[in-house]
């Protein structure tokens, strides 16, 4: 079929489709009227927007981050031994471009579970998978799995 419509955009639109694995569309590309162009256009749109927020949702679940106070409404002149700039700097997601890990240490009810759900949160929202885990999930399972293993189970 030929074509007046800006090939530029055609091939985008392949494009994003293909990324979207719409295989039936992609199959058929050739066969689109330039007429269903537009339309085509705002079907792949909707689908990016749809899958976006049901990944960004899935992520969120997954994180098991759960309700928290957000940094904002931190008092950061209790503990004084808490490090804002170090705080903000983990906000910024370096460690993860590092690929290392954050582990947040301090006596009880200082806000290490606060910080650390807020730095999770701000990574799901930037696309990453996130896994917020306290010290007492984390010690219950692998106390769990030391047993189980030392016992013979699997």
């Amino acid at each position: 079929m030929t074509s007046n419509a800006d090939p530029i955009l055609r091939d985008e639109l392949k494009q994003r489709a293909a990324a979207l694995k719409l295989h039936g569309l992609v199959a058929h590309w050739d066969e689109l009227p330039e007429t269903e162009l537009p339309w085509v256009q705002r079907l792949i749109g909707w689908e990016e927007v749809e899958r976006r927020r049901r990944g960004l949702e899935r992520r969120l679940s997954a994180a098991h981050i759960g309700r928290f106070k957000p940094l904002a409404d931190f008092d950061w002149s209790w503990p004084d031994q808490c490090d804002k700039a170090a705080v903000s700097g983990f906000m910024t997601l370096g460690f993860i471009k590092e690929t290392a890990n954050l582990i947040l240490v301090g006596p009880n009810g200082v806000g290490k579970s606060m910080i650390a759900q807020n730095i999770a949160h701000h990574a799901v929202l930037q696309g990453y998978s996130a896994l917020f885990i306290n010290a007492h999930r984390c010690l219950g399972t692998w106390l769990l799995r030391t047993v189980t293993t030392r016992c013979g189970g699997a």
